[in-house]
């Protein structure tokens, strides 16, 4: 009889545990891919990169067509020099592409770091508006990856709005 008692007692716990636990769950759903491509944070750190690094990319372009140019030349050039002058310019050729592709890789990897910081402030300022939407509109969950989602859930119009009116 006592068993009984504390297995009715349990069953009336769970379930008004369970009644009380069956309110709206409200779930929504932010494309991070949408927000680094529409708002205006992410546009503008773009447009910060390009600037900062267009000047290194078209030396480095002209010092590859350079490169290319002498190449030709020395292969045009060839059957009229001396051996020593084509080892000569064979020899600066080498040395010009080894720099080359030494600047290329530093690019590269200035070019990469700086994204990342950049993206890094973009995905900060993201995430501090997915939390005040959240909070104002009453969210128990916001997802920023999912297989599927339905578009009712989808509240990243509402983020890049709200990103994009803040400074």
């Amino acid at each position: 009889m006592k068993s009984l008692s504390r297995l009715l007692l349990l069953c009336l716990t769970a379930g008004a545990a369970f009644t009380a636990g069956a309110q709206e769950v409200r779930i929504g759903f932010v494309s991070t891919d949408r927000v680094f491509k529409e708002a205006n944070t992410a546009k503008a750190s773009q447009a910060r990169l390009e600037q900062e690094f267009s000047k290194r990319e078209k030396e480095l372009n002209d010092l590859g067509l350079a490169i290319k140019s002498g190449a030709e030349k020395l292969e045009r050039e060839a059957p009229t020099l001396s051996e020593s002058q084509r080892a000569n310019r064979q020899k600066q050729l080498v040395e010009q592409d080894r720099d080359f592709q030494r600047k290329r890789r530093e690019f590269q990897e200035d070019l990469n770091a700086r994204k990342n910081e950049e993206l890094q402030q973009v995905i900060e300022r993201a995430n501090r508006v997915v939390r005040q939407v959240a909070e104002a509109e009453k969210f128990d969950l916001v997802l920023q990856e999912a297989v599927y989602v339905n578009p009712r859930l989808d509240i990243t119009d509402k983020v890049i709005k709200a990103l994009n009116a803040t400074k």
